[in-house]
Formats: structure tokens, C-alpha cells, sequence
């Protein structure tokens, strides 16, 4: 096993801050545990003093659960030999890493790399360097060249690792195209805080022994892995975040003898890269992993009502959720075997058309229609066959005729078939009236199926019938999404399990089965989170759980209000929450949020309301997040087997079923009578205006099955 139970791998920058937009040349964490990525997806930081946090709170939580953890940074550790000891007097790294932090001033907008890096060139290298680079377009900084022209270095240009890691940069360079050395400049102080605060539990990599030590800093180069991340960011996405990803399950999926050989290194002045010399372990690990690539993160506003919005109309909300919401599951691939009722992630094309050549669509006899006279036809019949997979090996004459069977490949010379019940037949000829048409009772190569032709498409539900074709065709893989992973969790104190025996004002609790069994008909994986009882803090847990291990999340109850609404106390205190008042029947206000970058779906408490708004919102929504586009139910129009009057202003759905043709209603349109959710088959779905309904009006008849 791995000798690390978590990696973390960052991405750094030496810049300002990158704004709240996820974009590239920023920094992104990626983190894997126990082998495999973890939710949330890379994270962006848009500046130092934000990764600084977050780093403290991953080691600080790591520690907490007993967890060992790699942290690998993209920047140098160290410089060139004899530059620590010409700075700081002593050939100590960590040495230069304390009179960086002391000197390095640093705020999301402005710091003083350049000011440093030209004073360190004045003391140490006359004014013409060891640092190059002035990044201030409008600022001379004394002692520091723009260029390398009139520059003078009095140390090694690179370290010993950067002589032979190809394409790698030199520390030196502050700015412009390859610059790490102000990585270098702003990475080191963060390191030395981090390293301070948490002693003695953090050990550096190659400086100090690692035995013991819970968390090791070590450097290390993307570009080790560059054939998986541009093979990942092809497929689309920010390279930063793709290869912090794939680093960090490379990492963590290899074998422990190969992680230790990693780290077997001597270079304790200069510093090393991790996994130099072990590029192509790490590139395979890399590769596997390049399969299953995650999309951004929701935005934290993709919930938010426009401004002024009181009750929402059906349609509005579901324009807005079809809008705002994109896949948020990964891409992965997987053999046809396992593929049945996935999510296809890419448009699949034939590799091979169908049929590969051209054959006979029935038992008979093959010939040349051109070589036919007129009248009674009298041929020759060659000895031999042609059959399926069993190919006559030779070309038919003009004026002959050869047996073929059903399925075989039509060989050379022959371009139609008669059926053999048309046929007179010995063992040397055959003989048929005249009439038959060119190319009767054959298949032409690729009538079905041409090659490079798109036969299924991105976002369909894969049914026995695709893997039919796709097999037909060539594949023996498909690009799949992961599945979507629902979790589902019950609130209220009132709730107890089937089985246990209620006290007063307590009842079992119906909606969790109810959900659970829905997300499993969509096709989804479902994570059961349980009954949570009306505390804050015990919700606050299973939030975090079902941030952790699922894609959304499904609540009922608790989505109000009041002061033991904490489902929607919890979203608001997050920032990330959106009361949507709908106007339908039945149904209460949702509560739509973010959990960390999970979406959360705060259900009504009634099990009809709550059945009702799964079908309407929950299951168009969810079928975007697991990259199947946007679902309509499907339905059709019935006679009303019913009569109603309805008031304008709300769209209802009543359970319903059809019987001889009509829709017919269940007879009580309480919200607490579950056993009409039972009788049901289907809604009748009553339009957002007014509505008279008599037996015979023709009304909208959503079927259950048609939401799948």
C-alpha cells in the first residue's frame, strides 16, 4: 500500500489575484484519497492568502483524522548550489526559506518580489544578477534586468534536477513566457508559515527525514505527466485543474515501492523533483486516471432568483434550472459489458460500417445480374459455397452462379441473389424464370452504417439495443459519465423507522424509502444519509458527508422558515441558498443551494408534495447534472374521467391513472394521503390559468414511466 493515505497537489502562482472566475495560470489544489479524487472537484484559489487558509485547513483536518498527507507544490525548493550560503551564510535550504519569509511582503494585490529579487542582485551579484525579469512594465527596479542582456550570473544557471527535467525553466527568471522564479519568491514564505505552525509535524522533502512525520512537502513538476493532461485538456477544461487532478491520483494509486524509490534522493541542497527519473510510471497512472475527468463546480449563484421574483411560474423555474445547471459528474470510459443504462459522454462514431461488406440477405444463388439473358435462365453452378464467416474463396465467371447462404459475404463476381425457392437446382446448374431485378435480396457495405458515422449521441441512456450497434460497429469501449451519486436524507425529529414503535406525535418515515427508489428508477447511485433529527450541528455532518461522497443531494423537510427549518438555515448561513416559490400544487417553497460545491435540493416535508417537485424539478435538473440534457416527461392527452373546477394562478398535478382510454383521479387531492401515491400511475397536469374540467375534456396525462 501507498505510504501516504492522502496527496494534495498544487499549482502556484506568483501573481495578484486571478478574480472570482476559475481560469488558468492561477493557483488549483487537487487532492486524492485512498487512490481516488475527491469531491469537491480541483479547487481554484484565486490568491496566496486564500491557499494559504485552505492549506492550513487540509493539514489541520488530515491530522485530525489520522491521515498521513503529501502535499506536492510546482515551484523549486531550492536554488543552485552555493546561493544559500551566499544569502544566509549557511548551505541550508531551509535556511533561505526563513529570510524569504522575513523580507517577502504579500497582499492579493501587490507584493514586493521584484523590489527583493533586484536588492539580493545588488548584495550579491554586482546588479546584473542572479534574478532576471522585471515584470513592472512602468518601474525601473535597480539591480534587476529586464532581459538577460548585460546579465551576470555568479551561481549555476539551474540545479542539477532541471538539467535533466527537458523543458524546464530556470529560478532565475521572474517574468515572461516559463517564469518560476516568482513562484519561487512567493511560494517559499507560504511554505516556511505552514511548516512553522504545524512543527514538528511537517517534514521537507529531501531535507529533512520523513519517518514519522504526518505531512511531507514535496516539489514537483506537472509536466512529468504532460501526455495524460493535454490528452485531458482536449477533451475540454483548465489544464491547471486537470493536472492537479491527475498528479494527485497518479500519486496516490502507485504502489508503495515505487513511491519510496520516488523519494530516495540525496540532493539536500539543491533540492529535487519528485518522480524525475519515473516519468513513465507516473504517465500510466496518470493515463488511467485521464479517463475519469470531472467538470467545474456549479457557480455559487446558479440558484439566484432575478431580482424582484416573488412567485415563480413552472416554466420560469424550469427555464432557469435548464439554464444554470451542466454536468457536474465525471467522464470515464468502461467495456460494453459494463455500459448498459450509463450515461454516454461523447458522440460515438463507427469504427467499421455495417454491414463490412456486402452479403446475401437470404439462403439462394449469387450471380452476375449484368450476365443474364433474356427468357428462362439456365447457369452454371460452381462447385463450393459461400456461407456467414465463411467466405468462397474465388470470383464467380460472368454467366455462372455460386450457392450462398444467409449472411455471407458476397464474393467477387457477384452482385444479386435469387432465393433457392425460385430456383431449379442440381449439382451443376440451376435454372429460374426471368424477372429478377439487379441486386435483389442483397445488403450493400455500410446501408446500415457508414465509417466515422455519429450512431449514438452524447447524453443518451445506453439500452441493450445501443450495445447492439456499438458492437456491430467496432467498439469495445464506450465514453461514459459516472454515475450520478444522490444522497438522501429525512429531517424531523417526528420521524422514526418502519418497525420501531412510535411515541406520541411520532411518525415512520415515508419520504426516504420514496426518494431513494426514485433516484434508483433515474439510474442514479444512492447514498442513504438517514434520518437527521431537528439539530443543526447533526445536519451540518450529513451535509458534509454528502458533500463528500455524492454529486446532489435530496432533502425533505425542513425547508422553510421556521425555527426548525435547518435545511434552509444551513444553505442561507453558507451563503449559497435560494428560496424558489413556485406556483404549483402541491408543493411548498424549495430550498436550492450549494454544500460545498454540491447542489442541494430542500424538498417539501408532505411525501405527495415532495413526489411532486422530485418529478416536475428534481428529475429534469438531476438528469443535466449526470450529463443526460435536460429530460421532458413524456406524455399525452386523455378525456377527463373526472370533473373539476380550478382558480387561475398555480399549475396542479393530481395523481391519476389511465383506465379504458381516460384519466381518471384519485378521489381526495389531500396532500397527506399518501395511499393515493400508491393507486397512482401517472398526474394529470391542469395548466397555470383557469380550468373547468368535465368527464370528456381533454387533459395532459404524465405518466410515471415517462420521467424516466
Amino acid at each position: 500500500m501507498t505510504p501516504f493515505d492522502s496527496v494534495a497537489i498544487v499549482d502556484w502562482s506568483g501573481g495578484n489575484d486571478t478574480g472570482a472566475r476559475p481560469r488558468r495560470d492561477a493557483i488549483w489544489l487537487g487532492l486524492a484519497r485512498a487512490g481516488e479524487a475527491q469531491r469537491p472537484p480541483p479547487r481554484y484559489l484565486r490568491n496566496r492568502l486564500e491557499a494559504e487558509e485552505t492549506l492550513e485547513t487540509l493539514i489541520e483536518s488530515e491530522r485530525t483524522a489520522g491521515r498521513r498527507l503529501l502535499i506536492g507544490f510546482d515551484f523549486p525548493f531550492g536554488f543552485p548550489a552555493g546561493f544559500a550560503a551566499a544569502l544566509t551564510g549557511r548551505a541550508d535550504t531551509l535556511a533561505v526559506w526563513h529570510w524569504l519569509e522575513a523580507r517577502i511582503e504579500d497582499s492579493p494585490r501587490a507584493n514586493n518580489r521584484f523590489a527583493l529579487a533586484g536588492a539580493i542582485n545588488r548584495a550579491l551579484g554586482g546588479g546584473r544578477g542572479p534574478f532576471w525579469g522585471n515584470g513592472r512594465p512602468a518601474l525601473d527596479v535597480p539591480g534587476l534586468p529586464r532581459t538577460k542582456a548585460d546579465y551576470a550570473n555568479p551561481f549555476p544557471e539551474r540545479r542539477a534536477a532541471e538539467r535533466i527535467a527537458r523543458g524546464s525553466f530556470t529560478c532565475w527568471q521572474l517574468a515572461g513566457a516559463g517564469a518560476v522564479g516568482s513562484q519561487v519568491l512567493m511560494g517559499l514564505p507560504v511554505l516556511e508559515r505552514l511548516r512553522r505552525r504545524f512543527a514538528p509535524d511537517v517534514a521537507v522533502w529531501p531535507f529533512q527525514p520523513l519517518a514519522g512525520a504526518p505531512v511531507i512537502f514535496a516539489e514537483i513538476w506537472p509536466t512529468l505527466i504532460d501526455g495524460a493532461v493535454k490528452r485531458a485538456t482536449a477533451r475540454g477544461g483548465i489544464r491547471d485543474a486537470h493536472q492537479v487532478d491527475l498528479l494527485a491520483v497518479a500519486l496516490a494509486r502507485l504502489p508503495r515501492g515505487d513511491l519510496i524509490a520516488m523519494l530516495d534522493c540525496d540532493a539536500a541542497e539543491e533540492g529535487w523533483i519528485m518522480g524525475l527519473g519515473h516519468e513513465k510510471k507516473l504517465e500510466q497512472a496518470a493515463a488511467q486516471h485521464g479517463t475519469d475527468l470531472r467538470p467545474p463546480p456549479l457557480r455559487d449563484d446558479c440558484f439566484a432568483l432575478p431580482a424582484g421574483v416573488d412567485w415563480t411560474p413552472v416554466d420560469d423555474a424550469l427555464a432557469l434550472l435548464r439554464d444554470r445547471l451542466h454536468p457536474v459528474v465525471a467522464t470515464t470510459s468502461a467495456p460494453l459489458g459494463k455500459a448498459l443504462g450509463r450515461i454516454l459522454a461523447q458522440d460515438v462514431t463507427a469504427r467499421r460500417a455495417n454491414p463490412p461488406q456486402p452479403n446475401s440477405a437470404v439462403d439462394g444463388y449469387g450471380f452476375a445480374h449484368s450476365a443474364l439473358g433474356g427468357g428462362d435462365q439456365l447457369l452454371p453452378l460452381l462447385p463450393g459455397r459461400a456461407a456467414a464467416g465463411v467466405p468462397f474463396d474465388g470470383t464467380v465467371p460472368a454467366g455462372h452462379a455460386l450457392r450462398v447462404l444467409t449472411g455471407a459475404a458476397l464474393p467477387e463476381g457477384v452482385d444479386t441473389v435469387i432465393l433457392q425457392e425460385d430456383v431449379t437446382a442440381s449439382d451443376t446448374q440451376i435454372a429460374f424464370r426471368p424477372g429478377i431485378r439487379p441486386g435483389a435480396n442483397t445488403r450493400r457495405a455500410g446501408e446500415d452504417v457508414e465509417p466515422g458515422q455519429t450512431i449514438l449521441a452524447a447524453g443518451r441512456r445506453l439500452t441493450p439495443a445501443d450495445l447492439a450497434l456499438a458492437s456491430a460497429t467496432g467498439l469495445a469501449d464506450l465514453p461514459l459519465r459516472q454515475r450520478l451519486r444522490v444522497a438522501v436524507i429525512s429531517t424531523g425529529d417526528e420521524l422514526i423507522e418502519p418497525g420501531d414503535t412510535p411515541a406520541p406525535g411520532q411518525i415512520f418515515d415515508a419520504n426516504r424509502p420514496m426518494l431513494l427508489g426514485l433516484a434508483a428508477e433515474f439510474g442514479f447511485e444512492t447514498l442513504d444519509l438517514g434520518r437527521i433529527p431537528d439539530n443543526r450541528d447533526t445536519l451540518r455532518a450529513a451535509f458534509d458527508r454528502g458533500a463528500r461522497e455524492a454529486d446532489v443531494i435530496l432533502t425533505s423537510g425542513g425547508a422553510s422558515a421556521g425555527d426548525e427549518d435547518h435545511v434552509s438555515a444551513l444553505l442561507n448561513a453558507a451563503g449559497a441558498m435560494a428560496e424558489w416559490r413556485i406556483a404549483v400544487k402541491p408543493g411548498r417553497p424549495l430550498a436550492l443551494g450549494l454544500w460545498n460545491d454540491t447542489p442541494v435540493f430542500g424538498l417539501p416535508g408532505n411525501p405527495v408534495a415532495a413526489l411532486v417537485c422530485t418529478l416536475i424539478f428534481a428529475r429534469p435538473a438531476m438528469g443535466l447534472l449526470a450529463g443526460a440534457g435536460w429530460h421532458e416527461p413524456q406524455g399525452f392527452d386523455l378525456p377527463a374521467a373526472f370533473s373539476k373546477t380550478k382558480k387561475p394562478g398555480r399549475r396542479e398535478y393530481l395523481r391519476a391513472r389511465m383506465r379504458d382510454g381516460r384519466a381518471e383521479v384519485f378521489p381526495s387531492e389531500g396532500s397527506g394521503r399518501i395511499s393515493g401515491l400508491s393507486w397512482a400511475e401517472g398526474l394529470v397536469e391542469l395548466p397555470d390559468g383557469a380550468a373547468r374540467i368535465t368527464p370528456g375534456t381533454p387533459v395532459r396525462y404524465l405518466p410515471f414511466s415517462g420521467f424516466l
